[in-house]
């Protein structure tokens, strides 16, 4: 195995840094065996953005909701 490892990087420098890059991704992505969470999450962050975008949702600028949360520990 370590043959095989040691010609693949060696192939795998030669390509170039963006493509080194999209290597790496997917390298990375085929060690991520649970992608039923990232799709949940997704899911989840469209259904969000939806409900924002809806009007179903109101957003509140942050400083308001930090004061909103400092009064409430005091």
């Amino acid at each position: 195995m370590g043959n095989q490892l040691e010609l693949l990087e060696a192939e795998a420098l030669k390509l170039t840094a963006g493509e080194r890059a999209a290597f790496a991704q997917l390298l990375l992505a085929s060690l991520d065996e649970d992608t039923e969470i990232e799709e949940a999450w997704a899911a989840e962050t469209e259904r969000r953005i939806a409900d924002i975008e809806s009007g179903v949702l109101q957003v509140i600028p942050i400083a308001d909701a930090l004061a909103q949360v400092r009064a409430a520990l005091k």
